[in-house]
């Protein structure tokens, strides 16, 4: 069972032959703007219909999949190894496709959004690889959707270029520029601005993932491979194997839809919900033909553990989100165990993103910064990551130094087994950690969420807050640890209860201490923060209400 091999040399079929084309229609209903023609064209949208005649049945299913899988899971059945799957992790033959052209090095890959300045000043950072995210740092409004797509189509051809309404000119100057892997959005996202009309005569909103997926891929495909590179992507929040296998299918499609060759797009998988860290082997099987290796998102990750465990008890109540670090029990067990998966199969272990970002007009801080993301970057490195993510240009000198210190020349270190390594399925849900919850802490979740949350509102992804890279993960934790400290009867290390009343105190302390402006959103913010932190039910993600009801496109 071996990868199929790859090349980069177009093929001679135009449109796919394996069986009938679906009927479908999609219609997008968003305003168009300056230059939105050149993404939103004809034929990318026929393409888009594809995607959705074939897999948006499918995509419906999986999410049904991890509901029943939530719900096992909060009545009592932990996750476990799979049975029926255990052929797969004990074949010893089969390897994944591996690094495409210009992923072989990845030892720093910098994240960030995809609007003009950003993605300039990705691809003038110095790093290797540039996560180029549609996702959980990119605030989902119609704008910055389509006019994402518009930055990458730029830059891919040479032809970005941005001046800001001060009258500062950007633009790309690197001799080298990091290879792009971009995110599309979750499988349980949608783009309310395009619908999709199945073979049935139903109207819904278009999947995120196959939007932001199949726009990227049909306008940019051929010319990365001219370019020397691919179509590469970072696929987020996976669950199963089975969620893999459908990214898979899409991928195959694809190629063949376009007639480029079988294994030309590579995908490196967030391992970032708490089953998947159960299916890791099978979801690099199921993808094996374009996997490039997995990644720890380690903030979605806590976010799916306490997601999880919620209701289960006092046991499984997390203290103070800044205690918890990669070095707890369930966060050590979980990256050793990737690592050591990825370097079984030929994949590469990319390692999570410190949240330490530095000010340049604070020397105190940026030192501060510089050491714990030193720190973080060492133990990764020494643990047999073959790269990293930082969220600043001014961290990847950090966090090179301490990759280069391991690797010297060589790309990665793949080689580097870890035997040593076992990892069972209770260690994977070892939460103990000892440590009180702090009034400072429940204060820091209220305050970052409502704040970050206000921020998404006006269409700003990824946020500096407090001296932190603050994204769509970050504030998901924020908000799962109020309502389940709020649901688990848990009081402060000081004797205060921590009750829907206290918090609501706290809210009342935020908005009163924000600066506040005609246009901001912190109102909003501060009811989507209590829907989904205060309420008897416990939404799956606060972006998906927030998106629905309050994230309009009056920007």
């Amino acid at each position: 069972m071996t990868p199929t091999a790859t090349g980069f040399a177009p093929e001679t079929t135009t449109r796919p032959t394996t069986g009938p084309i679906p009927t479908s229609a999609i219609v997008v209903t968003g305003p168009l703007r300056d230059r939105y023609d050149e993404i939103l064209t004809p034929d990318a949208l026929a393409f888009l219909s594809e995607l959705h005649a074939r897999f948006a049945g499918r995509r419906h299913d999986r999410l049904a999949d991890r509901m029943r899988r939530r719900f096992e899971i909060g009545n009592g059945h932990d996750p476990q190894f799979r049975a029926d799957t255990a052929h797969i992790r004990e074949d010893t033959d089969w390897q994944v496709a591996g690094a495409g052209p210009g992923l072989e090095d990845r030892r720093v890959e910098i994240t960030g959004p995809t609007d003009p300045k950003m993605t300039i000043n990705a691809l003038n950072s110095g790093a290797k690889v540039w996560l180029a995210d549609q996702e959980d740092a990119t605030s989902p409004t119609w704008r910055n959707v389509i006019e994402g797509q518009l930055s990458l189509r730029d830059a891919i051809r040479g032809e970005l270029r941005y001046t800001s309404p001060e009258g500062k000119v950007y633009e790309v100057t690197a001799e080298r520029t990091p290879t792009i892997v971009m995110r599309p959005r979750g499988w349980h996202l949608t783009e309310k601005h395009i619908e999709f009309t199945d073979r049935a005569g139903r109207t819904l909103a278009a999947s995120g993932s196959l939007v932001d997926y199949g726009l990227y891929f049909f306008h940019n495909a051929q010319r990365l491979i001219e370019n020397g590179v691919g179509p590469y992507f970072y696929l987020p929040k996976i669950e199963s194997a089975e969620e893999a296998r459908l990214w898979d299918d899409v991928f195959t499609f694809s190629e063949e839809y376009l007639g480029i060759a079988h294994g030309t797009i590579r995908a490196t998988v967030l391992i970032e919900t708490l089953p998947a860290a159960f299916e890791m082997e099978e979801i690099l099987f199921e993808l094996r033909d374009h996997m490039a290796g997995l990644n720890a998102g380690r903030w979605d990750y806590i976010f799916s553990m306490i997601k999880n465990y919620r209701g289960r008890g006092a046991r499984f109540v997390l203290p103070d989100r800044s205690q918890v670090t990669m070095t707890v029990p369930f966060m050590r067990a979980y990256t050793e165990l990737l690592v050591k998966t990825c370097h079984k199969r030929g994949a590469f272990a990319i390692g999570g993103m410190s949240a330490f970002i530095p000010n340049r007009r604070d020397p105190e801080v940026t030192a501060q910064a510089f050491e714990k993301v030193s720190a973080d970057k060492k133990r990764e490195a020494g643990d047999g990551f073959d790269g990293t993510w930082v969220a600043h240009p001014d961290l990847i000198p950090v966090a090179q130094a301490e990759f280069d210190a391991v690797l010297g020349d060589r790309p990665n270190q793949i080689d580097r087994q870890r035997p040593e390594v076992e990892v069972t399925a209770s260690q994977l849900i070892d939460v103990h950690i000892g440590l009180p919850i702090s009034a400072g802490g429940v204060y820091a979740n209220v305050s970052v969420a409502i704040r970050y949350i206000e921020a998404w509102l006006r269409g700003l992804g990824a946020v500096a807050i407090d001296g932190l890279m603050e994204d769509a993960a970050t504030a998901e934790i924020s908000r799962s640890q109020v309502w389940q400290w709020i649901h688990q009867d848990r009081s402060t290390e000081d004797g205060t209860k921590i009750t829907r009343e206290y918090i609501e105190e706290l809210i009342a302390r935020v908005l009163g201490e924000v600066p506040r402006s005609s246009g901001d959103r912190f109102d909003d913010a501060a009811e989507i923060f209590r829907t989904v932190a205060l309420g008897d039910d416990f939404p799956t993600f606060l972006t998906l209400g927030a998106y629905a009801d309050y994230l309009d496109d009056a920007d």
